[in-house]
């Protein structure tokens, strides 16, 4: 079974694609829910987190994600140690959850797989994309953000010029019906790749 990394910006809409995989039967892997999912629930990972951040990290249970992001968006050194403290983890998470699964191939998403070498764990990538006020109307709908936290997340990324660069395929994501073509175009082409893999 061959594996397609999945990923984009902020707001250019990876989940929204992963869904549209979804519907035609593809098994996928969303690392950032698992990685939330890692984050509250690995001994390890806590005991990285508070050496890297403080007992703030934490409340309770729960990653501090407030506390975090105001600390690692604006912090390049401190959002790669957060990447190098949560990583290891997950690819393994995935390799073991990988081995259970059969299937013509699977599609992995993550936002920074090019940033955090998860693209090591595929045989093709994908790039999501959209134009800068589509990515903006999203975020600000979905999470409430102003526009200078917006920018500074988006900053905090790779940008998409170099996204695409690394990627073997490109969706563009701006209109519901214009990404479903694209996708089932891809799937096609996707279905016949793992057969001579």
């Amino acid at each position: 079974m061959i594996v397609i990394g999945l990923t984009g910006g902020i707001g250019s809409g990876k989940t929204t694609v992963l869904k549209m995989f979804e519907a035609k039967g593809i098994t996928t892997y969303n690392a950032d829910l698992e990685a939330r999912k890692l984050i509250n629930t690995s001994p390890e990972i806590r005991e990285n987190l508070e050496r890297l951040f403080g007992k703030d990290a934490y409340l309770g249970e729960e990653l501090n994600r407030p506390f975090i992001a105001s600390i690692v968006f604006s912090d390049k050194e401190k959002l790669a140690a957060l990447n190098k403290a949560t990583h290891p983890s997950l690819h393994h998470h995935f390799k073991t959850f990988l081995a259970r699964q059969s299937g013509i191939y699977i599609v992995y998403e993550a936002a920074i797989l090019l940033e955090s070498e998860g693209y090591k764990l595929c045989d093709y990538i994908i790039t999501v994309v959209a134009s800068s006020e589509e990515k903006l109307k999203r975020i600000q709908l979905r999470d409430g953000m102003t526009v200078s936290e917006i920018r500074a997340r988006m900053n905090s990324q790779m940008s998409d010029a170099l996204r695409i660069e690394k990627s073997d395929f490109v969706i563009t994501n701006n209109s519901k019906s214009g990404t479903k073509q694209q996708v089932a175009c891809l799937h096609d082409l996707l279905s016949d790749l793992s057969i001579v893999s």
